[in-house]
């Protein structure tokens, strides 16, 4: 008799979603940058401190952005957001919501991105939501994301320094922007904004 042995069946394991795999690197990056920038334990007075600052260096590159601020129902400023990763990304920063030059709530932003980066990154980023109607959408969302319950238009400087006119009809416009003067081929696009409880 011979002997014959069965051959055993292999079975390929199915590979990770590539959309969960992203959102978990994602979060794991947040997790690791919430955790790493200062920004992540400041309270409410670094916070408000951090955000006169970061105004006035946006109002340094562009008065009409200061224009825009003055007649915003609501302003929304992330002093600090923090970019890093290899590869698949993630960013985190921690602002304030100011109404009437007043603050009304602190606001956490998330976000991540696929693409060529490596080591931190640092920015600032303000919204500007222009009618009274935007600025209650996002308050009354429970994590408020860009691009699917509002639309941002991140704004450009044209001629002479001016906002464009198309952009500057919009009713929600943002800034992104360092010390060097405004960010461009940037987006908001996916970032989630939640309201955090400061001490």
């Amino acid at each position: 008799m011979s002997n014959c042995s069965t051959p055993s069946i292999v079975r390929a394991r199915p590979l990770p979603d590539p959309g969960r795999l992203l959102h978990a690197v994602t979060l794991l990056c947040v997790l690791l940058l919430a955790t790493a920038a200062p920004a992540g334990a400041a309270s409410r007075e670094q916070i408000d401190a951090e955000v006169r600052e970061a105004t006035s260096t946006l109002y340094q590159h562009s008065s009409s952005a200061k224009e825009l601020a003055g007649r915003a129902a609501g302003m929304l400023v992330f002093p600090r957001v923090v970019k890093g990763g290899i590869g698949i990304g993630g960013e985190y920063g921690e602002g304030a919501l100011l109404i009437g030059g007043r603050t009304a709530g602190y606001y956490s932003i998330v976000g991540g991105s696929i693409g060529f980066q490596l080591g931190l990154q640092r920015k600032s980023e303000v919204i500007l939501f222009m009618s009274q109607r935007e600025l209650d959408k996002f308050r009354n969302r429970d994590g408020w994301k860009a691009g699917v319950d509002g639309s941002v238009a991140l704004a450009t400087l044209g001629t002479g320094g001016r906002i464009d006119t198309e952009t500057a009809k919009k009713p929600i416009i943002g800034f992104i922007f360092s010390n060097k003067g405004l960010m461009y081929n940037l987006t908001f696009e996916g970032s989630k904004t939640t309201e955090i409880r400061k001490r």
